[in-house]
């Protein structure tokens, strides 16, 4: 990456807009979106940035300098003029703030990439000022993918999240939250029945603990194939995304970790060949103890080791199912799921 995404908080701080017509006005309706203080810098205002001020949304600023810049979160420069922006994007560089000049990717810090905005969540995609119209589609394919409601159950959630940590045992809170958002809250909250959604979440609180939070510990055996990230099946990437504790062979790519979830546990198991002793006819202590903690657990393959764990008995105390590869994944349908054990998933 050339461009590292982060958020910026926009509390209590200034966003700078130097320029007064439609190239301002855009950027200052995308500012609008936070709770930033919008300043406009220009002798002149249009007739929608003058609303914004005499409503009391913005302040007008009518001078240009240094100044104009000191202490702010960012700043856009959108006059239209390439001389005037060259020289005001020099001035923001001199007062240290990031600077965006529109139309102008070799003099920006910073960028705006296309929106999906479900305050609290949002999805921010970028390509570096190469593909817009590529962005510009994913944006379509994910505003059709997010419900509309899925800020206002987020919101709700931050609201809640201090008599959660009141009533939930820590060791729960991650599968109280997943239950929440992936269960029978979720589903009544995105078909409009909101007040039946919280009614639940707030009894679950009652009873400290979520309907779902005694359910039994899920081992996930994935087969990693050839060891490439974009081969994984759909089913091997959920179960990463969704895993508390890792275990993967030191043989394996790392690249594959970059589809797992940050804060899970990652065991590095020890490579075969490498002269350290561990199970060749069974599955790992460790691995079976996490397991029947009632976690979420996943044991990234090979295809060897893969083909040998997945032929052991099913273990007890805890789900088992296997994930195989892109190449084994023509499994026939009929095959039947038994206790403890899934059928190969595809």
């Amino acid at each position: 990456m050339k461009a590292f995404p982060m958020f910026i908080r926009t509390t209590d701080r200034r966003v700078v807009i130097v320029g007064g017509g439609e190239q301002a006005a855009q950027k200052a309706r995308l500012m609008l979106k936070t709770d930033a203080q919008i300043v406009l810098v220009a002798p002149e205002l249009d007739e929608e940035l003058t609303a914004l001020v005499e409503e009391g949304r913005a302040t007008q600023e009518t001078t240009l300098s240094a100044a104009s810049f000191d202490a702010a979160a960012m700043a856009f420069i959108a006059t239209g003029c390439p001389g005037f922006d060259g020289a005001a994007q020099a001035l923001a560089r001199a007062a240290r703030c990031p600077v965006n000049v529109v139309d102008r990717p070799d003099l920006c810090d910073i960028t705006t990439p296309a929106i999906v905005d479900r305050d609290p969540i949002v999805v921010a995609i970028g390509s570096e000022g190469t593909s817009p119209i590529l962005t510009r589609e994913i944006k379509t394919q994910l505003e059709t993918l997010l419900p509309p409601r899925m800020g206002a159950l987020a919101a709700l959630a931050g609201r809640l999240r201090p008599a959660v940590a009141r009533a939930i045992p820590h060791h729960q809170r991650r599968a109280f939250w997943g239950w929440v958002f992936r269960g029978a809250p979720r589903a009544a909250w995105n078909r409009g029945a909101e007040r039946e959604a919280a009614t639940a979440i707030k009894q679950a609180l009652a009873e400290g603990r979520a309907p779902e939070t005694d359910r039994a510990g899920l081992l996930s055996l994935i087969d990693a194939g050839a060891g490439q990230s974009d081969l994984m099946t759909l089913r091997a990437v959920a179960r990463l995304q969704e895993a508390d504790v890792i275990f993967l062979s030191g043989d394996l790519p790392q690249e594959l970790l970059e589809l797992a979830r940050r804060d899970a546990e990652r065991v590095i198991l020890p490579a075969p060949g490498s002269g350290t002793a561990f199970p060749l006819d069974g599955f790992e202590p460790a691995l079976l103890a996490e397991a029947r903690a009632g976690r979420r657990v996943v044991r990234l393959c090979g295809a060897a080791d893969y083909a040998h764990l997945s032929g052991l008995p099913a273990p007890s105390g805890f789900d088992l199912e296997q994930i195989p590869g892109v190449a084994l994944a023509e499994a026939p349908d009929n095959l039947a799921s038994t206790p403890g054990r899934s059928a190969p998933l595809r």
